[in-house]
């Protein structure tokens, strides 16, 4: 759902009423439509998220603490200038806009007292964040708008701001009254009357339109001709209630809606109920915590993503070419397999010399190695002697032999990178936070299939495997791409400690510390489904996990990273279970 305007004006009473007094302490941008800002007041402090985001724009106090670039951007440190040290005076919303503006005492560079305002515009594509001088124009804005972008509404420093051209004609509940509103809604004769609530309403979304029409008409969203006196009183009340929720606070609840599958599907400040049994509702504590919960594990997945095309584009580019050099090299190792016609046919030349008249284009030679000795036609070049005929097919037959061993190499070679390349794929699909792609992409640089980035700064230490503990009380490490599968495997495990891996599948690498100790076969069992668990079969059934003791585990040399070779190893088949991880997971 979008958050619509009585969301917003909801919010915004929810932020003043938990920032008496408060002041910038800290500003960070840790995507390049995000803010996080860092309040603290009397009693305490908080972080206030801001998004511009076109799929997810909000703005809500947060607990999670995104990771920021090593270098803020230009906004960003525009902000910390001017804002840093500002008292929040005010939180401002026209109606049920969807529009707040964060008004700030600040001091100016002349250590003059200054009124600036920060204008979040939640408009999904449109959305923004605009630092506003106190003469209202423009100082800058996390997302410029040049006039060959929008000729209605340029944002650019130096601009005066102007607000967001408001829907002519729309009913707002905060200024209107439902009486106003009901008349609007009798001109959509022919309309379902949640369309014609949405159409002549200002401020609510499609959801509480529908949920308003739902209540009414018990379900059925009828057209507005077709309504019934006892359905107009009916809705009346609804739009009261609303009215009330959002104006006075009158029975306002944050609502989370989630699906069967326990994934967020809606949010609002009423409860919910035109899902019936698809959705499950929950009250939340704080309109805050409820956008937290919706969109935080969906932004995350997203900020990943963006953040992985590149990566996720070499791969791509990668595996292609070394596919389309398999198929060519395997057609050539086809095409070498008729050599030994080849010298056949220079044997036999060889040995029947008189027998074969100059200028002839074929002859017809006894096969001595055929049991009935038959008779073979043997191509010729009429331009070359018989015994230069025989080297030709003699120099063919030996670059054929060659070119099979070197065939055979490369094919080899082949098909071991793209191993490698699935097992990164798999690592970054895996890959949970903005350090791990990083790990990634430096692994792609030292590889060769990433550039190096000039005057880069030195790489930071690397991370520490994911760490889980048995019920046994067993340390359980997993790594979480092919160098740290490495430095796991081949550093930290000892030879009495157990590895794991999935067989013939791209996998973490799993380590079993033993400590000198037997593990039981429930411990075994547990380190088996996370090498499931953490590999590319992570979504299917009884998974082979190959395991043996660390010191069967060998590197060859030249192997690509994450690439061992193992002995005396047993097979178990198991499920995975990310439940399990969850629970045995250590922080």
């Amino acid at each position: 759902m979008a958050l619509d305007g009585a969301f917003l004006a909801c919010l915004r009473q929810e932020l003043v009423d938990a920032l008496p007094e408060a002041r910038i302490d800290k500003i960070h941008q840790p995507a390049r439509e995000e803010l996080l800002v860092a309040l603290r007041y009397r009693s305490g402090n908080k972080k206030l998220y801001l998004s511009a985001g076109a799929t997810a724009p909000r703005i809500h106090f947060t607990d999670t603490t995104p990771e920021n670039p090593a270098q803020p951007p230009m906004f960003c440190m525009l902000l910390r200038k001017r804002l840093t040290g500002g008292r929040l005076a005010a939180i401002r919303q026209d109606g049920w806009e969807r529009a707040l503006y964060l008004d700030f005492d600040c001091i100016s560079e002349l250590g003059d007292p200054v009124r600036l305002t920060l204008a979040v515009e939640i408009m999904g594509r449109h959305s923004n964040i605009i630092l506003i001088g106190p003469d209202g124009l423009i100082i800058d804005a996390i997302k410029r708008v040049d006039p060959a972008m929008s000729t209605v509404r340029p944002i650019l420093p130096g601009l005066r701001y102007e607000t967001p051209p408001a829907p002519i004609g729309r009913i707002d509940l905060s200024r209107d009254s439902v009486d106003s509103l009901l008349e609007a809604v009798r001109t959509g004769k022919d309309v379902p009357l949640s369309q014609a609530i949405l159409t002549v309403s200002q401020g609510l979304s499609p959801l509480s339109c529908r949920e308003i029409a739902y209540r009414a008409t018990g379900g059925m969203d009828s057209v507005v001709s077709a309504l019934t006196a006892k359905e107009w009183e009916k809705l009346a009340d609804c739009l009261e209630r609303t009215r009330l929720a959002v104006t006075e606070g009158v029975r306002r609840t944050p609502y989370l809606l989630t699906r069967p599958d326990g994934t967020p599907l809606e949010y609002s400040f009423q409860p919910i109920i035109q899902y019936g049994l698809e959705a499950t509702g929950q009250e939340m504590p704080s309109f805050s915590a409820l956008l937290d919960a919706f969109y935080a594990r969906r932004a995350a997945a997203d900020r990943l993503k963006v953040r992985g095309q590149d990566l996720l584009r070499v791969l791509t580019s990668a595996t292609e070419r070394v596919r389309r050099k398999l198929h060519n090299q395997r057609q050539e190792l086809a095409a070498s397999a008729d050599r030994e016609k080849w010298r056949l046919y220079g044997d036999l030349i060889t040995a029947q010399l008189h027998s074969i008249p100059t200028g002839a284009a074929q002859a017809e030679l006894i096969n001595y190695y055929d049991e009935n000795c038959a008779p073979i036609t043997v191509p010729l070049d009429p331009a070359l002697s018989p015994m230069a005929n025989a080297q030709r097919y003699y120099k063919n037959y030996r670059k054929a032999q060659t070119a099979e061993k070197i065939l055979t190499e490369r094919i080899v070679a082949g098909e071991q990178e793209l191993a490698y390349l699935d097992s990164v794929f798999d690592a970054l699909s895996r890959a949970a936070t903005t350090r791990e792609l990083e790990e990634l992409r430096l692994e792609l640089e030292e590889q060769g299939y990433l550039r190096r980035q000039k005057g880069k700064q030195k790489p930071p230490p690397p991370m520490k495997p994911l760490t889980f503990r048995s019920d046994d009380g067993f340390t359980i490490l997993v790594g979480r791409n092919n160098l740290e599968n490495d430095r796991l495997t081949l550093r930290t495990a000892r030879g009495g400690d157990i590895w794991f891996h999935t067989k013939n599948i791209p996998g973490s690498h799993v380590i079993l510390l033993t400590e000198g100790q037997t593990p039981p076969d429930r411990t075994l069992e547990q380190a088996a489904i996370l090498a499931a668990t953490h590999s590319k079969a992570a979504a299917s059934v009884q998974v082979p996990v190959d395991y043996t003791a660390v010191k069967y585990v060998k590197k060859p040399s030249g192997a690509k990273p994450g690439m061992v070779i193992y002995t005396d190893n047993r097979t178990a088949y198991v499920n995975p279970d990310p439940a399990l991880a969850e629970k045995l997971r250590e922080e």
